[in-house]
């Protein structure tokens, strides 16, 4: 989206300021001398310089803006800088909010009316009116920087949207690789450690067989074990779950990967932090078994020391291992493929941190990962309470900078008198209606009811402060707080809430849901119109009540109007951007996955053909009791990993070839969402069975994917759950789901099958698909 040239605008102001004076002077024949004049060009051109740099320095360009227009405005006639000192002033407070962060923008509007109101003081001392004028003027400061505010908050979720299409675009493609590379580290992973074990047992049985007979027979039974193992992790490998329940924890993980080794006549000492679970987790997990395989494979018992510290900042997991003892045979030299120091590398890279590996200066080796720490994630850059105060003292000093002639000059003395000023009952009102525009984002209802209370109070104020002014101007001013919340209203309504909303929305109990009543312009018109009309009447008017309340309901009918539809224009603008980046989201992932399912299956074809028939094959022979066959199997089927691994990247799947995928490629689906910024958790329960029947699987999925493409920032969990002739899915956290769109595509799945969709209670989804399909349906789905 391109941003709109406004590097004219100053000139504009420079010719506005030019047609109001001198030229509305010349127009009545009034010539200006030639002093004022060139003043009034050396402060237009000041002020036109700055405005061009008002992108870079803000705040420096509102302070020479200010500083020049109140300069100029002393010597010159009235009107001299009228337009550089009201449109001028409010472009800069605009381009501060709009480029700085809400505190300075306040902080600019407080200072420069403080500074305002003390400069009048200063030249002609305390006037009935001042209070009216700081009205007036903190009236449109505060447009400028709500207005500013509003860009800056627009141009940020532009930025981030667009920031999360263009990484779900780069995951769309890098998903693919990932999911082989996944592949094909796991299954290096699992050949390295499950069957290099066997290997390097059953030839140190083959070396000490005259004299250790029992050692056979161990070996014999290890190696039926450990193929079977090596069967189901295999399995698991190219259908992972996302995640059951009662897994072990990351420490216990790894202190039964020590406890295997140890098994293996390895000694090895370990230092375990809890780790949480995750890509943490999982990272650490690896490196240790790779680093543990690597030592029992070339360095057979040589003592190992794992250390794995959890910090703040940094996870350390460090595995050091001494020289191995003189004479000891590695029966497992030789057995690599070359690739595990490039493995243990991308383990550490995929999880954020580094990897170094060398020899110590005792002749052993060492591999030291620098993981990611407990904050590690990034944060929102702060601003330091020094610069604060440093804002602070700045603003104080320029507001009162004004004051200083007193200490000079001596002011003319006016008179006190024992009443309030109307004006500053005004100024008040203001202030407190900018507080609960301030919170109508966080708490709507409250800050709707403070508003409609304030309106009620400004006829109040005008009899308290005997004020005699346009009987209509002070109620005009409370109408556009008004008006910003009903277009926040109208806005909110359209749209639907923001999903992952950084400030929740929160109101008190106790009050009245203005928010969730279509009357509320109904409301904001009927206390408008009751304020106008007390203030008209008090006054005295020979027109009849009834006209009053009517001219003043049709104006205030007409401003509510105006806002609501403006706020449900914007609403409309905001749904469908949003609308449109979930679908391109949707379609992303939905590719994504396929595609990663699709280069899973064809690296599973490989597997089942070679691996897992030698695999088969070794556990055959060691059930038979032939040790030297079971040796010979072992090395076959780890000859068999290597060449499936050499042929992992060759051959791409061809568009005949793209299944649909099933609940098995749920973690694909996870992984994806994830990757893109959404906090999304998928648990499976022990009852949830391995296979399903395939029209079941194929429509359980596609409702999984339907309901968690509705997922914003807010966390959302997928349960899934069954009992005998029942498949539970339970989504929480998936507001947009129970949409009418996103539910009637629910409800169609569902009710193929002849199950159920309910809703409720609050962003939640349920579905119940039955166990038992229809053979034309599984045909079908098929």
């Amino acid at each position: 989206m391109k941003r709109p040239d406004d590097r004219l605008l100053p000139v504009l102001l420079i010719c506005a300021q030019a047609a109001v004076w001198p030229g509305a002077a010349l127009v009545r024949g009034a010539v200006p001398p030639a002093p004022a004049l060139l003043l009034a060009a050396l402060a237009a051109g000041v002020v036109t310089a700055a405005l061009a740099l008002r992108r870079v320095r803000p705040v420096v360009t509102l302070v020479v803006v200010a500083a020049a227009c109140a300069l100029g405005a002393g010597p010159l006639p009235a009107g001299a800088t009228a337009v550089l000192g009201t449109a001028g002033v409010a472009l800069a407070l605009f381009t501060v909010a709009a480029r700085r962060d809400a505190f300075t923008a306040v902080l600019c509007v407080v200072a420069l009316a403080g500074w305002q109101l003390l400069y009048g003081l200063s030249l002609h001392g305390l006037r009935d009116r001042d209070g009216l004028d700081l009205v007036l003027t903190s009236v449109l400061y505060a447009a400028a920087s709500g207005a500013g505010l509003l860009a800056r908050r627009a141009r940020r979720a532009r930025k981030a949207a667009e920031a999360l299409l263009r990484r779900a675009e780069s995951e769309r493609l890098r998903l693919p690789a990932v999911e082989r590379r996944r592949m094909e580290r796991e299954l290096h992973d699992v050949s390295a450690h499950h069957l290099t074990a066997v290997v390097v047992t059953a030839g140190a049985a083959l070396g000490l067989r005259d004299r250790r007979p029992e050692l056979g027979r161990e070996a014999l039974e290890f190696a039926v074990g450990t193929g079977r193992e090596v069967t189901r992790a295999l399995g698991a490998v190219w259908a992972p779950a996302p995640s059951r329940e009662e897994t072990p924890s990351p420490e216990e993980r790894l202190l039964d990967l020590v406890a295997g080794f140890r098994r293996l006549d390895q000694r090895v000492d370990c230092e375990i932090d809890p780790l949480p679970d995750g890509t943490l987790a999982d990272a650490a997990y690896g490196i240790v078994r790779e680093a543990l395989t690597n030592v029992a494979r070339h360095a057979p018992g040589a003592d190992t020391s794992v250390r794995v510290r959890y910090g703040d900042t940094r996870t350390d997991v460090v595995v050091t291992s001494t020289a191995p003892p003189a004479g000891a045979a590695a029966h497992g030299a030789g057995l690599g493929g070359g690739r595990g120091q490039g493995f243990l590398r991308s383990r550490a890279r995929e999880a954020g941190g580094t990897l170094t590996t060398g020899p110590t200066a005792a002749g052993g080796w060492e591999v030291h990962a620098v993981l990611p720490g407990r904050t590690a994630a990034p944060a929102e850059r702060s601003v330091p309470r020094s610069h604060r105060l440093a804002q602070l003292t700045a603003a104080t000093g320029l507001a009162v900078q004004p004051l200083l002639p007193v200490l000079v000059i001596r002011a003319e003395e006016v008179p006190a008198g024992g009443r309030v000023s109307a004006g500053v009952l005004f100024a008040l009102l203001v202030a407190a209606q900018a507080v609960a525009l301030l919170w109508l984002r966080r708490a709507p209802r409250a800050a709707q009811v403070v508003l409609c209370g304030l309106a009620l109070l400004w006829p109040v104020a005008m009899a308290a402060g005997d004020y005699a002014g346009p009987v209509l101007l002070p109620l005009a001013l409370s109408l556009p707080a008004t008006c910003a919340a009903l277009a926040a209203d109208a806005a909110g309504r359209v749209a639907g809430p923001p999903a992952g909303d950084e400030h929740p929305r929160r109101s008190l109990p106790s009050l009245p849901s203005l928010s969730s009543l279509p009357a509320l312009p109904l409301a904001a018109v009927a206390v408008h119109t009751a304020a106008a009309t007390a203030a008209v009447l008090d006054r005295g008017t020979t027109v009849p009540a009834w006209a009053v309340a009517a001219g003043t309901a049709a104006a205030a009918s007409l401003a509510a109007g105006a806002a609501h539809r403006a706020g449900t224009l914007r609403g409309r603008r905001d749904r469908a951007a949003r609308s449109t980046r979930d679908e391109r989201l949707a379609a992303w992932t939905e590719q994504a996955v396929r595609d990663a399912w699709a280069e899973r299956r064809r690296i599973a074809a490989g597997l089942e053909t070679t691996v897992l028939s030698r695999t088969a094959g070794m556990v055959a022979e060691a059930e038979a009791g032939r040790l030297d066959a079971t040796a010979e199997r072992a090395r076959e089927a780890l000859a068999a990993m290597r060449a499936l691994l050499d042929t992992v990247r060759e051959g791409e799947t061809g568009p005949e070839l793209r299944p649909q995928p099933t609940l098995q490629a749920l973690d694909l689906l996870a992984h994806q969402l994830r990757a893109t910024g959404r906090d999304v958790a998928i648990r499976l329960t022990g009852r949830v069975p391995e296979r399903l029947p395939t029209a079941v699987d194929l429509a359980a999925y596609h409702a999984a994917e339907t309901m968690l493409a509705a997922v914003g920032e807010q966390p959302a969990v997928l349960e899934l759950d069954a009992d005998e002739d029942t498949l539970t899915l339970t989504a929480t956290g998936v507001p947009r789901a129970v949409g009418p769109g996103a539910r009637e595509r629910l409800a169609t799945r569902v009710s193929a099958l002849g199950g159920t969709l309910t809703t409720g209670p609050r962003d939640t989804v349920r579905l119940r698909l039955p166990l038992t399909a229809a053979p034309d349906d599984e045909e079908r789905e098929r």
